[in-house]
Protein backbone atom coordinates (compact mmCIF):
# COMPACT_ATOMS: atom_id res chain seq x y z
CA UNK A 1 0.00 0.00 0.00
CA UNK A 2 1.74 3.47 -0.85
CA UNK A 3 0.58 5.90 1.58
CA UNK A 4 0.53 9.73 0.81
CA UNK A 5 2.41 12.42 2.62
CA UNK A 6 0.83 13.20 6.49
CA UNK A 7 2.14 16.80 6.82
CA UNK A 8 -0.99 18.96 6.13
CA UNK A 9 1.17 20.67 3.32
CA UNK A 10 0.82 18.13 1.29
CA UNK A 11 -2.91 18.85 0.42
CA UNK A 12 -2.67 22.07 0.73
CA UNK A 13 -2.60 23.08 4.48
CA UNK A 14 -5.62 25.01 6.52
CA UNK A 15 -8.49 24.89 4.33
CA UNK A 16 -6.71 23.86 1.43
CA UNK A 17 -3.71 26.65 0.90
CA UNK A 18 -1.51 27.63 3.52
CA UNK A 19 -0.83 31.92 3.16
CA UNK A 20 2.84 33.12 3.89
CA UNK A 21 2.12 34.19 6.93
CA UNK A 22 0.29 30.47 7.64
CA UNK A 23 3.64 29.12 6.37
CA UNK A 24 5.79 30.98 9.12
CA UNK A 25 3.74 30.18 11.78
CA UNK A 26 3.66 26.69 10.80
CA UNK A 27 7.45 26.76 11.21
CA UNK A 28 7.82 28.46 14.11
CA UNK A 29 5.56 25.97 15.85
CA UNK A 30 7.56 23.35 14.20
CA UNK A 31 10.83 25.01 15.74
CA UNK A 32 10.11 25.46 18.67
CA UNK A 33 8.81 21.54 19.14
CA UNK A 34 12.14 20.62 17.80
CA UNK A 35 14.00 22.58 20.05
CA UNK A 36 12.28 21.54 23.30
CA UNK A 37 10.63 18.47 23.33
CA UNK A 38 14.48 16.97 23.72
CA UNK A 39 16.00 15.96 27.27
CA UNK A 40 13.54 14.60 30.26
CA UNK A 41 10.45 15.88 28.22
CA UNK A 42 11.55 13.46 24.72
CA UNK A 43 10.77 10.10 27.15
CA UNK A 44 6.83 11.65 26.81
CA UNK A 45 6.66 11.48 23.17
CA UNK A 46 3.44 9.81 22.37
CA UNK A 47 2.58 8.99 26.04
CA UNK A 48 -0.77 9.65 27.29
CA UNK A 49 -3.61 9.96 25.06
CA UNK A 50 -7.49 7.82 26.39
CA UNK A 51 -7.23 4.96 28.38
CA UNK A 52 -3.30 6.05 28.95
CA UNK A 53 -3.31 9.43 30.93
CA UNK A 54 -1.27 7.56 33.64
CA UNK A 55 1.50 7.48 31.75
CA UNK A 56 4.23 9.72 32.72
CA UNK A 57 1.86 12.00 33.97
CA UNK A 58 4.33 13.94 36.03
CA UNK A 59 6.89 14.73 33.19
CA UNK A 60 3.81 15.79 30.38
CA UNK A 61 2.97 18.06 33.45
CA UNK A 62 5.77 19.86 33.32
CA UNK A 63 6.39 20.24 30.18
CA UNK A 64 2.74 22.18 29.75
CA UNK A 65 4.47 24.37 32.18
CA UNK A 66 7.51 24.52 29.92
CA UNK A 67 4.81 25.71 27.25
CA UNK A 68 2.81 27.44 29.73
CA UNK A 69 5.81 30.24 30.26
CA UNK A 70 6.82 30.35 26.44
CA UNK A 71 3.27 31.65 26.17
CA UNK A 72 2.51 28.36 23.51
CA UNK A 73 -0.37 27.45 26.21
CA UNK A 74 -4.33 29.28 25.48
CA UNK A 75 -3.21 30.30 21.86
CA UNK A 76 -6.61 30.76 20.99
CA UNK A 77 -7.72 32.94 23.78
CA UNK A 78 -7.51 37.03 23.55
CA UNK A 79 -4.03 38.48 24.57
CA UNK A 80 -5.70 40.22 27.20
CA UNK A 81 -6.78 36.89 29.03
CA UNK A 82 -3.04 35.47 28.55
CA UNK A 83 -3.69 33.79 25.15
CA UNK A 84 -2.17 34.84 21.88
CA UNK A 85 -4.79 35.38 20.23
CA UNK A 86 -4.33 32.95 17.20
CA UNK A 87 -6.65 32.96 14.43
CA UNK A 88 -8.87 29.33 13.66
CA UNK A 89 -6.05 28.96 11.09
CA UNK A 90 -3.17 29.34 13.51
CA UNK A 91 -5.00 27.10 16.21
CA UNK A 92 -5.57 24.24 13.58
CA UNK A 93 -1.55 24.50 12.75
CA UNK A 94 -1.08 24.28 16.22
CA UNK A 95 -2.67 21.79 17.02
CA UNK A 96 -1.30 19.36 14.10
CA UNK A 97 1.98 20.30 14.54
CA UNK A 98 1.96 19.09 18.04
CA UNK A 99 0.53 15.99 17.14
CA UNK A 100 2.54 15.47 14.02
CA UNK A 101 5.71 16.12 16.47
CA UNK A 102 4.40 13.14 19.10
CA UNK A 103 4.30 15.41 21.35
CA UNK A 104 2.18 14.19 24.74
CA UNK A 105 -0.88 14.03 25.09
CA UNK A 106 -1.98 17.28 27.33
CA UNK A 107 -3.11 17.51 30.85
CA UNK A 108 -4.55 20.82 30.62
CA UNK A 109 -7.41 20.03 27.88
CA UNK A 110 -10.81 20.81 30.19
CA UNK A 111 -9.44 24.21 31.42
CA UNK A 112 -8.12 25.80 28.04
CA UNK A 113 -10.64 24.27 25.57
CA UNK A 114 -13.62 24.55 27.74
CA UNK A 115 -13.63 26.02 31.62
CA UNK A 116 -11.35 28.85 30.15
CA UNK A 117 -13.16 29.71 26.63
CA UNK A 118 -16.37 29.57 28.61
CA UNK A 119 -15.78 32.03 31.27
CA UNK A 120 -14.57 34.33 28.32
CA UNK A 121 -17.65 34.44 27.00
CA UNK A 122 -20.27 34.17 30.11
CA UNK A 123 -17.58 35.06 33.04
CA UNK A 124 -17.82 37.51 35.68
CA UNK A 125 -14.93 40.02 35.37
CA UNK A 126 -13.48 38.48 38.88
CA UNK A 127 -14.33 34.75 37.72
CA UNK A 128 -11.36 35.81 34.92
CA UNK A 129 -8.63 37.49 36.93
CA UNK A 130 -9.11 34.60 39.39
CA UNK A 131 -9.23 31.48 36.88
CA UNK A 132 -7.67 32.33 33.94
CA UNK A 133 -4.23 33.16 34.83
CA UNK A 134 -4.39 29.79 36.82
CA UNK A 135 -5.69 27.86 33.69
CA UNK A 136 -3.17 29.10 31.07
CA UNK A 137 0.12 28.61 33.54
CA UNK A 138 -1.35 25.00 34.13
CA UNK A 139 -1.25 25.57 37.76
CA UNK A 140 -4.92 24.59 38.45
CA UNK A 141 -6.36 21.92 36.38
CA UNK A 142 -9.88 21.06 35.73
CA UNK A 143 -12.72 18.72 35.19
CA UNK A 144 -16.33 18.57 33.89
CA UNK A 145 -19.44 17.67 36.37
CA UNK A 146 -21.79 17.00 33.54
CA UNK A 147 -22.98 12.77 33.67
CA UNK A 148 -24.62 11.26 36.18
CA UNK A 149 -25.72 7.53 36.96
CA UNK A 150 -29.36 8.54 36.86
CA UNK A 151 -28.90 11.03 33.53
CA UNK A 152 -25.87 9.55 31.62
CA UNK A 153 -25.91 12.05 28.12
CA UNK A 154 -29.38 13.19 29.37
CA UNK A 155 -28.05 16.56 31.09
CA UNK A 156 -31.21 17.82 31.63
CA UNK A 157 -31.98 14.93 33.63
CA UNK A 158 -29.57 15.84 36.23
CA UNK A 159 -30.66 15.89 39.94
CA UNK A 160 -27.16 16.97 41.56
CA UNK A 161 -28.61 19.80 43.66
CA UNK A 162 -27.26 23.35 44.95
CA UNK A 163 -28.31 25.51 47.91
CA UNK A 164 -27.60 28.78 48.13
CA UNK A 165 -26.64 29.22 52.34
CA UNK A 166 -25.31 32.90 53.33
CA UNK A 167 -22.28 33.03 51.28
CA UNK A 168 -21.69 30.07 49.91
CA UNK A 169 -23.27 27.10 47.52
CA UNK A 170 -23.74 23.73 49.09
CA UNK A 171 -23.81 21.04 47.24
CA UNK A 172 -24.78 17.41 47.25
CA UNK A 173 -25.57 14.32 44.75
CA UNK A 174 -22.97 12.55 42.25
CA UNK A 175 -21.37 12.67 39.21
CA UNK A 176 -19.88 9.95 37.09
CA UNK A 177 -17.82 9.50 34.35
CA UNK A 178 -15.80 12.57 35.47
CA UNK A 179 -12.57 12.29 33.68
CA UNK A 180 -9.36 13.24 35.28
CA UNK A 181 -11.33 13.65 38.55
CA UNK A 182 -8.03 12.45 40.49
CA UNK A 183 -6.00 15.08 39.32
CA UNK A 184 -8.25 18.07 39.11
CA UNK A 185 -8.12 21.20 41.16
CA UNK A 186 -11.72 22.05 40.57
CA UNK A 187 -14.67 21.02 38.62
CA UNK A 188 -17.00 23.06 37.00
CA UNK A 189 -20.28 21.07 37.36
CA UNK A 190 -23.88 21.66 36.12
CA UNK A 191 -26.26 21.62 38.83
CA UNK A 192 -29.87 21.97 40.08
CA UNK A 193 -30.51 25.13 42.13
CA UNK A 194 -34.39 25.38 41.95
CA UNK A 195 -35.90 23.20 43.63
CA UNK A 196 -38.76 21.73 42.07
CA UNK A 197 -37.36 22.24 38.50
CA UNK A 198 -37.51 20.04 35.82
CA UNK A 199 -35.58 19.38 32.35
CA UNK A 200 -33.51 22.55 31.15
CA UNK A 201 -35.20 24.98 33.58
CA UNK A 202 -33.43 25.92 37.53
CA UNK A 203 -30.18 24.58 35.93
CA UNK A 204 -26.69 26.47 37.00
CA UNK A 205 -22.79 26.23 36.46
CA UNK A 206 -20.91 26.36 39.74
CA UNK A 207 -16.88 26.17 40.02
CA UNK A 208 -16.59 24.07 42.51
CA UNK A 209 -12.60 22.90 44.71
CA UNK A 210 -11.97 19.55 44.40
CA UNK A 211 -9.96 19.53 47.84
CA UNK A 212 -11.97 20.06 50.69
CA UNK A 213 -14.08 17.15 53.26
CA UNK A 214 -17.42 17.34 51.04
CA UNK A 215 -15.35 15.90 47.41
CA UNK A 216 -14.93 12.31 47.12
CA UNK A 217 -13.83 10.56 44.38
CA UNK A 218 -13.88 7.11 43.45
CA UNK A 219 -11.89 5.88 40.05
CA UNK A 220 -13.75 3.28 37.84
CA UNK A 221 -11.69 0.90 36.88
CA UNK A 222 -11.99 0.40 33.04
CA UNK A 223 -11.43 -2.82 30.51
CA UNK A 224 -8.11 -1.10 29.96
CA UNK A 225 -7.09 -1.37 33.56
CA UNK A 226 -6.64 2.19 33.84
CA UNK A 227 -8.97 4.82 35.62
CA UNK A 228 -9.55 8.02 34.02
CA UNK A 229 -13.13 7.67 34.91
CA UNK A 230 -14.09 8.81 37.98
CA UNK A 231 -17.05 8.96 40.24
CA UNK A 232 -17.37 12.55 42.21
CA UNK A 233 -19.66 12.49 45.54
CA UNK A 234 -20.66 15.64 46.65
CA UNK A 235 -21.72 15.96 50.46
CA UNK A 236 -22.24 19.27 51.76
CA UNK A 237 -19.35 20.41 49.50
CA UNK A 238 -18.99 24.05 49.23
CA UNK A 239 -18.18 26.87 46.76
CA UNK A 240 -18.19 30.63 46.93
CA UNK A 241 -21.31 31.93 45.84
CA UNK A 242 -19.75 34.15 43.36
CA UNK A 243 -18.51 30.98 41.54
CA UNK A 244 -21.25 30.71 39.51
CA UNK A 245 -21.03 31.11 36.17
CA UNK A 246 -24.13 33.11 34.20
CA UNK A 247 -26.90 33.79 36.61
CA UNK A 248 -28.29 31.00 38.67
CA UNK A 249 -31.26 29.02 36.45
CA UNK A 250 -29.08 30.01 33.34
CA UNK A 251 -27.02 26.72 33.52
CA UNK A 252 -28.70 24.72 30.46
CA UNK A 253 -26.96 27.63 28.05
CA UNK A 254 -23.94 27.80 29.72
CA UNK A 255 -23.44 24.13 29.17
CA UNK A 256 -24.72 24.12 25.47
CA UNK A 257 -21.50 27.22 25.11
CA UNK A 258 -19.32 25.01 26.93
CA UNK A 259 -20.09 21.20 24.59
CA UNK A 260 -19.47 23.37 21.58
CA UNK A 261 -16.08 24.54 22.43
CA UNK A 262 -15.66 21.08 23.40
CA UNK A 263 -15.77 20.44 19.30
CA UNK A 264 -13.66 23.10 18.40
CA UNK A 265 -10.25 23.10 16.40
CA UNK A 266 -8.21 20.63 18.84
CA UNK A 267 -10.11 18.18 16.65
CA UNK A 268 -7.22 18.41 13.97
CA UNK A 269 -4.91 17.69 16.08
CA UNK A 270 -6.78 14.15 16.79
CA UNK A 271 -7.21 13.70 12.96
CA UNK A 272 -3.64 13.88 13.01
CA UNK A 273 -2.92 11.61 15.49
CA UNK A 274 -5.17 8.82 14.46
CA UNK A 275 -3.74 9.38 11.15
CA UNK A 276 -0.58 8.46 12.48
CA UNK A 277 -1.98 5.58 14.22
CA UNK A 278 -3.14 4.02 11.13
CA UNK A 279 0.47 4.24 9.33
CA UNK A 280 1.85 2.42 12.61
CA UNK A 281 -1.00 -0.32 11.89
CA UNK A 282 -0.02 -0.44 7.96
CA UNK A 283 3.58 -0.67 8.92
CA UNK A 284 2.91 -3.99 10.97
CA UNK A 285 0.07 -5.07 8.57
CA UNK A 286 3.20 -5.01 6.03
CA UNK A 287 5.97 -6.72 8.07
CA UNK A 288 3.70 -9.41 9.17
CA UNK A 289 2.47 -10.03 6.13
CA UNK A 290 -1.62 -9.33 6.91
CA UNK A 291 -1.52 -6.61 4.34
CA UNK A 292 -1.61 -9.63 1.93
CA UNK A 293 -4.71 -10.67 2.91
CA UNK A 294 -7.11 -9.14 0.32
CA UNK A 295 -9.77 -8.42 2.81
CA UNK A 296 -7.09 -6.71 5.46
CA UNK A 297 -6.01 -4.52 2.23
CA UNK A 298 -9.71 -3.40 1.46
CA UNK A 299 -9.79 -2.56 5.63
CA UNK A 300 -6.82 -0.83 5.55
CA UNK A 301 -7.75 1.40 2.42
CA UNK A 302 -10.84 2.27 3.70
CA UNK A 303 -9.51 3.38 7.15
CA UNK A 304 -7.48 5.48 4.94
CA UNK A 305 -10.26 7.12 3.38
CA UNK A 306 -12.22 7.34 6.35
CA UNK A 307 -9.93 9.36 8.40
CA UNK A 308 -9.04 11.90 5.36
CA UNK A 309 -12.98 12.19 5.24
CA UNK A 310 -12.94 13.19 8.91
CA UNK A 311 -10.02 15.79 8.28
CA UNK A 312 -11.56 17.35 5.24
CA UNK A 313 -15.30 17.49 7.39
CA UNK A 314 -13.13 19.44 10.55
CA UNK A 315 -12.04 21.64 8.08
CA UNK A 316 -15.00 22.50 6.80
CA UNK A 317 -16.76 22.56 10.42
CA UNK A 318 -13.87 25.14 11.35
CA UNK A 319 -14.46 27.05 8.48
CA UNK A 320 -18.21 27.77 9.73
CA UNK A 321 -17.22 28.36 13.23
CA UNK A 322 -19.17 31.41 14.97
CA UNK A 323 -18.52 33.32 18.54
CA UNK A 324 -14.99 31.08 18.52
CA UNK A 325 -16.81 27.78 18.96
CA UNK A 326 -18.49 25.36 16.11
CA UNK A 327 -22.41 25.28 15.52
CA UNK A 328 -24.59 21.84 16.25
CA UNK A 329 -23.02 20.62 12.87
CA UNK A 330 -19.99 19.45 14.65
CA UNK A 331 -22.37 16.70 15.74
CA UNK A 332 -21.34 14.88 12.66
CA UNK A 333 -17.70 15.19 13.06
CA UNK A 334 -18.54 13.60 16.98
CA UNK A 335 -20.46 10.64 15.11
CA UNK A 336 -17.42 10.40 11.95
CA UNK A 337 -14.57 10.33 14.81
CA UNK A 338 -16.14 8.09 16.92
CA UNK A 339 -17.44 5.57 15.08
CA UNK A 340 -13.61 5.39 12.84
CA UNK A 341 -11.42 4.77 15.66
CA UNK A 342 -13.43 1.91 17.43
CA UNK A 343 -13.30 0.03 13.74
CA UNK A 344 -9.31 1.18 14.01
CA UNK A 345 -9.49 -0.90 17.16
CA UNK A 346 -11.27 -3.80 15.40
CA UNK A 347 -8.87 -3.56 12.70
CA UNK A 348 -5.90 -3.93 14.80
CA UNK A 349 -6.64 -6.86 17.03
CA UNK A 350 -7.27 -8.69 13.14
CA UNK A 351 -4.18 -7.15 11.69
CA UNK A 352 -2.14 -8.45 14.85
CA UNK A 353 -4.01 -12.14 14.44
CA UNK A 354 -4.17 -14.49 17.50
CA UNK A 355 -1.13 -13.11 19.72
CA UNK A 356 -3.54 -9.97 19.75
CA UNK A 357 -5.75 -11.96 22.70
CA UNK A 358 -2.88 -12.30 25.23
CA UNK A 359 -1.99 -10.01 27.44
CA UNK A 360 1.57 -9.04 27.44
CA UNK A 361 2.80 -9.47 31.21
CA UNK A 362 0.61 -10.73 33.94
CA UNK A 363 -1.71 -9.68 35.61
CA UNK A 364 -3.17 -7.65 32.92
CA UNK A 365 -0.52 -5.52 31.07
CA UNK A 366 -1.43 -4.43 27.51
CA UNK A 367 -0.05 -3.28 24.70
CA UNK A 368 -1.02 -0.52 22.55
CA UNK A 369 -3.11 -2.07 20.15
CA UNK A 370 -4.82 -3.92 22.75
CA UNK A 371 -5.61 -0.54 24.73
CA UNK A 372 -6.66 0.95 21.48
CA UNK A 373 -9.28 -2.15 21.05
CA UNK A 374 -10.63 -1.85 24.51
CA UNK A 375 -11.04 1.74 25.07
CA UNK A 376 -12.27 2.97 21.38
CA UNK A 377 -15.50 0.84 22.76
CA UNK A 378 -16.26 4.37 24.85
CA UNK A 379 -15.74 6.52 21.93
CA UNK A 380 -19.38 6.49 20.85
CA UNK A 381 -20.71 7.36 24.76
CA UNK A 382 -18.65 9.75 26.15
CA UNK A 383 -18.29 13.40 25.15
CA UNK A 384 -22.13 12.29 23.88
CA UNK A 385 -23.35 9.22 22.86
CA UNK A 386 -24.37 8.55 18.87
CA UNK A 387 -27.63 8.27 19.88
CA UNK A 388 -27.51 11.82 21.03
CA UNK A 389 -25.59 13.34 18.31
CA UNK A 390 -28.23 12.44 15.96
CA UNK A 391 -30.85 13.65 17.72
CA UNK A 392 -28.81 16.98 17.31
CA UNK A 393 -27.91 16.59 13.87
CA UNK A 394 -31.69 15.69 13.08
CA UNK A 395 -33.38 18.84 15.11
CA UNK A 396 -30.71 21.54 15.09
CA UNK A 397 -28.91 20.78 11.60
CA UNK A 398 -31.91 19.39 9.49
CA UNK A 399 -34.49 21.07 10.96
CA UNK A 400 -36.64 18.40 11.52
CA UNK A 401 -39.15 18.23 14.17
CA UNK A 402 -38.56 17.22 17.90
CA UNK A 403 -39.89 13.97 18.71
CA UNK A 404 -41.65 14.11 22.54
CA UNK A 405 -43.01 10.74 23.01
CA UNK A 406 -42.03 7.22 22.97
CA UNK A 407 -41.08 5.53 19.94
CA UNK A 408 -42.85 2.85 18.63
CA UNK A 409 -42.08 -0.74 21.15
CA UNK A 410 -40.04 1.61 23.69
CA UNK A 411 -41.73 2.29 26.90
CA UNK A 412 -39.90 5.67 27.62
CA UNK A 413 -39.17 8.74 25.57
CA UNK A 414 -35.83 9.69 23.86
CA UNK A 415 -33.73 12.27 26.20
CA UNK A 416 -33.23 15.87 25.40
CA UNK A 417 -29.90 15.99 23.39
CA UNK A 418 -27.03 17.46 25.66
Amino acid sequence: MDIPDLRPEADGGVSGGDSSGDRAFRQEVRDWLAANLTGGFARARGLGGPGRNHEAFDVRLAWERHMAAAGWTCIGWPEAYGGRGASIREQVIFHEEYALADAPERVNHMGEQLLGPTLIALGTPHQRERFLPRVAAVEELWCQGYSEPGAGSDLAAIATRAERVGDHWVVNGQKVWTSHARDADWCFAIVRTEPGSQRRQGLSCLLIPMDQPGVRVRPLTQLTGTSEFNEVFFDDARTDADNVVGAPGDGWGVAMTTLGFERGVSMLGRQVAYERELRRLIGIARANGAADDPLIADRLTRAWIGVRTMRFTALRTMAGIRDGAPGSEASIGKIHWARWHRALGELAMDVLGPGSMVAQEAPYGLDRWQNLFLFSRADTVYAGTDEIQRDIIAERVLGLPKDRGPLPGHRSPRPDPA
